[in-house]
């Protein structure tokens, strides 16, 4: 008789969307205390979008990597790198929906402030890196799915 075997299940839209949701209070947030403590608001450069679309392409690019080589070439992964990916997949999807909702919260508080003359350019940036930490967290999905093997006994997903 075979023990149990327990099964990791997939990332939950639950997760995503609470992480994403304390990163749009976060951001918010900001703007408001660091006025208040240093009388500025942070900047944001094009420094922080580029730097997310690099993190983007490389956790996308191993997402690719590694399904063309588990679903696509049939291959196995030795079990500590398909942990290692799956761990990076899982953490770069929470992360990602933190980064995204922590840059849509920064520039949803900038909305409305025509007296500021950085306000539109704050908005523009912070919205291009809320879009690229959700392109880190669908990657990160990629990745998570991509790990995903048959088991040879029942033929199930895990």
């Amino acid at each position: 008789m075979s023990e149990p075997r327990e099964r990791l299940r997939p990332i939950s839209g639950g997760a995503l969307t609470g992480w994403g949701v304390v990163g749009l209070v976060g951001g918010w947030l900001l703007h408001r205390v660091a006025e208040s403590w240093r009388g500025t608001a942070p900047v944001v450069t094009w420094l922080q979008p580029l730097a997310l679309l690099l993190v983007a392409l490389i956790v996308g690019g191993t997402a690719w990597a590694t399904w063309r080589s588990v679903q696509g070439r049939s291959e196995r992964l030795e079990p500590h790198r398909a942990v290692n990916r799956l761990v990076l997949g899982r953490a770069c999807a929470l992360v990602g929906a933190l980064i995204a909702g922590g840059y849509a919260g920064y520039a949803v508080s900038w909305l409305g402030m025509s007296g500021d003359p950085l306000a539109g350019q704050r908005v523009l940036r912070s919205a291009i890196a809320a879009v690229l930490g959700l392109s880190i967290c669908g990657a990160g999905v990629l990745l998570e799915r991509a790990c995903r093997v048959r088991d040879d006994d029942s033929g199930d997903v895990t």
